[in-house]
């Protein structure tokens, strides 16, 4: 009988669904940031990637408005609409190309250059870094938009941008929901023309939805509440944990 509803009845899916969705919460808050993108690949263990970045779409819409609400005196409005438009044109790259490279590829990469500058934050004296360039950051805002597409791993090339940038903790996590609030809205017509909403994935979708604001809500409160040091450390071990999860991806 069950396996004739419209959604996904596999216990396996919950167990790995459950923990991500919470995850995917508390980073949307933007503290621990990074930790979000481990989401799909969880997922991915019993469901396939592109379901997995279909079925947590309305889940990203509630979790972007809880967010954005919560932060909306926060945000840095001159950095927003620096990154907003590069951002933009990576959705639209992953849309054009969503079909046409691999997934193994698209890890691998990410997660090798989420890497890299994490370890040209830890290994070279914070003193000696300048703030990056305009330009490095509307390249890793639109390769956040194309990642965020294809696999909603948008979060390790925005998160090195705006680690060089030394944003406030309540700042960095303000600025970072909104513009992934933008970028969200802006895949619902692709994914519809790609045929990823169907009813299936929505109703499973609707099953998860109260998970959404445990975990944002959870989120806000630690990026209020705790000290700018722990903020970068946990950070630094989202992108950590994130790149390392999407070279193996890739890789394996």
């Amino acid at each position: 009988m069950f396996d004739a509803w419209p959604l996904i009845t596999d216990p396996f899916f919950y167990a790995v669904a459950i923990p991500a969705v919470l995850l995917l919460g508390v980073s949307k808050s933007g503290f621990g940031a990074g930790f979000g993108s481990l989401a799909v690949p969880m997922m991915a263990l019993s469901v396939t990637v592109a379901e997995a970045a279909a079925i947590l779409m309305p889940l990203l819409l509630v979790m972007d408005v809880l967010g954005s609400a919560a932060f909306r005196k926060d945000f840095d409005p001159v950095l927003l609409r620096r990154i907003l438009p590069f951002g933009v044109l990576g959705i639209v790259l992953g849309a054009l190309l969503f079909k046409l490279v691999p997934q193994p590829v698209v890890s691998a990469v990410v997660g090798s250059l989420t890497l890299v500058f994490l370890a040209q934050r830890l290994f070279w004296k914070a003193s000696t870094l300048a703030t990056p360039p305009v330009w490095l950051g509307r390249v890793l805002s639109a390769t956040s938009g194309f990642t965020s597409f294809v696999a909603h791993a948008g979060g390790p090339p925005i998160n090195a941008y705006f680690i060089g940038l030394r944003l406030s903790p309540v700042s960095f996590a303000a600025t970072m929901s909104f513009f992934f609030f933008v970028l969200n809205l802006c895949k619902w017509i692709p994914y519809a023309y790609l045929g990823l909403l169907d009813l299936r994935n929505m109703a499973t979708a609707v099953v998860l939805l109260p998970l959404a604001p445990v975990g944002v809500w959870t989120g806000v409160r630690l990026a209020r509440h705790v000290s700018q040091v722990l903020f970068y450390r946990l950070v630094y071990a989202g992108m950590l944990l994130t790149g390392v999860k999407l070279v193996w991806d890739g890789f394996a």
